[in-house]
């Protein structure tokens, strides 16, 4: 049994911040500032009373409404995200029941951003090929925005809100498969991208000492410089295949600065790297679930295509894997 990704949908929320906005907030970054350095014109905000979960749901619902699935044939759900609705119980719990899943149906959630969408990919995996699963629905949700401070331009300007639903499920004639997966993680560097109210270890509400979301920028592109390309060489390897032998990679959409420096230090030619992050920015977990789906519906991924997914940032965790759709 091989797993196949076989459908992708996502949702953004309705409210929009501009460059324009964030200009006349931050008027020591213009606009045209903004979107030449990180290629983003606009980022979706989700509403006070909606959070991860909703979205999730929203992109879950557009993937069963395309028919591809029936919701009572999801043996398992599990769901990404780093904004739960409650420290407990676990969303995908409250998710099961508000998409009708079966009783019989799995669910969890993992707390893991950037990276996640690959690691949850490798979970998938491990579900239908083992046999505990034949179709898995995995979603992300993120809601940073209900974490970063009003006056922080450098989390304001990159972050977006959103969510996304993938179908995987598992083919016996072997024309689709998912891996291999490569993996690394440094909780040494878990400081550069916290939110440090919240949990036991210092509780109380993220914004209550006006802190929040608290991100080191120029440490996080410099692990991103030092393991990415590391971990692309090394799925390569494992794989067997060259980087020619790849027919698109699909990174984290950080923004256009990071996303430039890391294709040119990986020796990947413009045509096969895929950015799609103008309209939405860095939504986390979503971002390559997003572009993945612009590129299936694109023909930018046919059937034989190699494609590489490479995934790094909060934890620090980084991972890649290689989809053959």
């Amino acid at each position: 049994m091989k797993t196949a990704i076989t459908h992708i949908e996502y949702h953004l929320p309705a409210r929009v911040i501009t460059n324009q906005e964030l200009e006349s907030l931050f008027p020591e970054w213009p606009a045209q500032k903004i979107e030449e350095k990180l290629g983003i014109v606009t980022r979706h905000i989700a509403a006070d009373n909606e959070t991860s979960a909703d979205l999730a749901l929203a992109a879950a619902e557009k993937l069963f409404a395309t028919n591809v699935c029936r919701r009572e044939e999801i043996d398992y759900l599990i769901l990404c995200t780093q904004t739960p609705d409650y420290l407990l119980p676990t969303t995908a719990c409250i998710l099961q029941k508000r998409l009708n899943l079966r009783p019989d149906c799995g669910a969890l959630d993992f707390n893991l951003g950037c990276s996640g969408y690959v690691y949850g990919l490798g979970m998938a995996k491990g579900l239908i090929e083992t046999g505990q699963a034949t179709k898995v629905l995995f979603l992300t949700g993120e809601t940073y925005s209900k974490l970063m401070r009003p006056d922080d331009k450098s989390t304001r300007t990159l972050f977006g809100d959103a969510g996304s639903a993938t179908l995987l499920q598992g083919q016996r004639d072997g024309a689709a498969s998912l891996g291999p997966f490569v993996y690394g993680t440094d909780g040494g560097g878990a400081a550069d991208l916290i939110v440090r109210q919240g949990g036991l270890r210092q509780p109380g509400l993220p914004l209550d000492n006006s802190e929040g979301l608290c991100m080191e920028g120029t440490r996080i592109f410099n692990f991103s410089v030092r393991e990415v390309a590391a971990n692309l060489d090394a799925l390569l390897v494992k794989s067997g295949f060259s980087l020619d032998e790849i027919d698109l990679f699909i990174f984290h959409q950080a923004n256009r600065f990071m996303l430039e420096f890391l294709r040119r230090k990986c020796a990947i030619p413009e045509s096969k790297f895929y950015q799609h992050y103008q309209e939405s920015g860095n939504t986390v977990s979503n971002t390559i679930p997003i572009a993945l789906h612009h590129a299936m519906r694109d023909q930018l991924v046919k059937k034989g295509s190699r494609v590489a997914l490479v995934g790094f940032g909060v934890g620090l965790s980084w991972g890649s894997c290689l989809v053959k759709f």
